[in-house]
């Protein structure tokens, strides 16, 4: 399901950009979405907060070519989140640089890579409320032992 999910993603997406184009390389578009779809994708962990995205690519460059790495920041602070990402062009390419770099050192951490699974659907994180032990109370009020009546 996550298969087709993704292809009629990239299909959509190629489309779209085949038709602001106005038709021109909409074929080399498609493939190149079928390229990238068929590529391996890494989960890199244990990242040293100095590893940014070229360094990361650079130390997974030497099995073969790497199509994107990427190190996820906190949207607010800037700041690396310690793991990454990174596409091969071939699934026999990412076998061969997780097998080689999984638990090895780079930037002074023992990094931990594995084949990335996508992410599931739905709400991610969290439960969505505010902290405190917020919502109803039954007595007509919201929110939750931070000063209220309920005697805290």
């Amino acid at each position: 399901m996550a298969f087709c999910n993704r292809f009629g993603s990239l299909l959509r997406h190629s489309i779209s950009q085949s038709s602001a184009s106005k038709g021109q390389g909409s074929m080399g578009a498609l493939l190149n979405s079928i390229r990238y779809m068929s590529s391996s994708k890494l989960f890199v962990g244990g990242l040293s907060y100095g590893t940014d995205d070229q360094s990361l690519k650079d130390a997974f460059a030497s099995f073969g070519d790497v199509i994107e790495a990427r190190v996820i920041t906190d949207r607010d602070t800037g700041r690396s989140r310690g793991f990454g990402f990174v596409n091969f062009d071939s699934e026999e390419c990412a076998s061969s640089a997780m097998s080689a770099m999984d638990g090895q050192e780079l930037h002074g951490r023992n990094i931990r890579v594995s084949f990335a699974t996508e992410r599931a659907p739905g709400p991610r994180g969290g439960s969505g409320g505010g902290g405190y032990g917020g919502g109803y109370r039954g007595d007509g009020g919201y929110g939750g032992g931070a000063g209220g009546r309920d005697g805290y």
